[in-house]
């Protein structure tokens, strides 16, 4: 089993940039589909992005697209989320995940067996 802890929340001004990581320790993250989701007050958990074992491929839901990059480093053991030009609306808990990989690089909450502890991102406008 796998546990991840993330970092790098934060306050940050509307436009600004904020980097969260995750670093996995148990299992090797390079045997792990990895993907970070957000959750805002009151409001279901939404897929962020997702990047598959190595690296090769991601996936971004749309309202980040252009703005966030999700990368890996196995080696290191860690998952990356760089995040530009924020808006309030990013505001929300940041959860980094782990999963079975599949064919494709899944978007599903369900698809994703272990999740870190969160690291709160605010975004003031």
């Amino acid at each position: 089993q796998v546990q991840l802890v993330e970092s790098g929340g934060g306050l940050v001004q509307a436009g600004g940039s904020l980097r969260l990581s995750c670093v996995a320790s148990g299992r090797t993250l390079s045997s792990y589909t990895m993907a970070w989701f957000r959750q805002a007050p009151e409001k279901e958990r939404e897929f962020v992005a997702a990047v598959s074992t190595s690296g090769g491929s991601t996936r971004y839901a749309d309202s980040v697209k252009g703005r966030f990059t999700i990368s890996r480093d196995n080696a290191k053991n860690t998952v990356y989320l760089e995040m530009n030009s924020l808006k309030a609306e990013d505001t929300a808990v940041y959860y980094c995940a782990a999963g079975i990989p599949r064919r494709t690089v899944v978007v599903g909450t369900g698809d994703y067996p272990y999740w870190g502890q969160g690291t709160q991102v605010t975004v003031s406008s």
